[in-house]
């Protein structure tokens, strides 16, 4: 190696040294207000929202059901059947306490913001934080994926907080390989502008055990509609890479095409799997995510629901609604 090379070498991990060290100073800064943040959303939605009820072993009257044939006789609920022409079971309500995993993106394509924007980040941490304070309320454990184990505390938003702040290393592009059980379920939140076989490869490796799963896009809006014009130097911020480009609006039909393209793939990789895929931008109110989630969750998972989207992603699952 020359010593121009080694220098090169050196002033780059010198330099991804210092943006580590920034973007951890900067994050610990922001998590206060993150964290009140989520508390307030939480709350905003909270009014209305249950524990996501399931049938199941427990003690307590959830509702009655038909019965269907081929079920053991002593299930039907003989008193309220004489009521009607036709036979009920009576349902009690699944009371084992349930795993939630929410994975929040920390890599650092997620700060970029176009202009009167917040960070992809900051999204993602309120709706993870608010996430998981409706979540326990509602009786379930939440946990995050190397950083934290599931955990049902009161403080669970001060827990989470904790365990980013204090992680030696951040989470990236990509969650790392773990083995939910088939049980719980996991939440990821991210930009996932890695390969589309990468994200695939991904969701097949977390699904592998049995575990249902929610894939959410954040996005920038100046990634959606890619306003750029003239003369202008794009920036790759994990790998460094950079292009400028003479007239960057000639650019905008092949980028549409691209997202299309790839965002198609991991939403069909998803619904494969039976696991949910939505597109939510950073201009939205994070309140709108948030409820869809919930919801999301509390239908037992499966294929979400679409509505005609306006991006240039096309259909996607999105709960529209005023600021939060």
């Amino acid at each position: 190696m020359t010593a121009d090379r080694a220098d090169k070498v050196a002033q780059d991990a010198h330099r991804s040294v210092e943006t580590a060290a920034l973007a951890a100073a900067g994050l610990a800064a922001a998590m206060p207000r993150l964290v009140l943040e989520a508390r307030r959303i939480a709350m905003s939605v909270q009014h209305g929202l249950h524990g996501r009820r399931r049938a199941g072993s427990g003690e307590n009257f959830w509702q009655y059901r038909r019965f269907i044939d081929g079920e053991p006789a002593s299930r039907v609920d003989w008193r309220r059947s004489a009521r009607d022409d036709v036979l009920y079971v009576r349902e009690r309500e699944w009371e084992a306490a349930h795993t939630v995993w929410i994975w929040p993106d920390l890599s650092p394509s997620m700060l970029y913001a176009s202009k009167g924007q917040a960070p992809k980040r900051d999204r993602a941490l309120i709706v993870a934080f608010a996430l998981a304070e409706l979540l326990v309320k509602g009786g379930e454990r939440v946990g995050i994926p190397e950083l934290m184990r599931p955990s049902a505390t009161r403080r669970i938003v001060e827990r989470m907080a904790e365990s980013v702040v204090l992680a030696p290393v951040l989470p990236a592009s990509l969650p790392v390989a773990f083995a939910p059980s088939p049980l719980s379920e996991v939440v990821l939140l991210g930009d996932f502008w890695s390969p589309a076989d990468e994200v695939a490869a991904t969701l097949h490796a977390l699904a592998a055990s049995g575990a249902h799963g929610h894939v959410v896009q954040i996005v920038d809006p100046a990634e959606e509609t890619f306003p750029f014009s003239g003369r202008i130097e794009f920036r790759e911020p994990e790998g460094g890479a950079r292009l400028t480009v003479g007239r960057a609006e000639s650019w905008r039909t092949d980028y549409d095409l691209k997202l299309v393209e790839h965002r198609a793939r991991i939403r069909a990789a998803a619904e494969r799997l039976g696991w949910s895929f939505a597109v939510h931008r950073t201009d939205r109110p994070a309140s709108e995510l948030l409820l869809a989630l919930h919801a999301r969750m509390g239908a037992g998972g499966g294929p979400a629901m679409t509505r005609k989207g306006r991006s240039t992603g096309g259909d996607h699952p999105f709960v529209s609604g005023g600021p939060a």
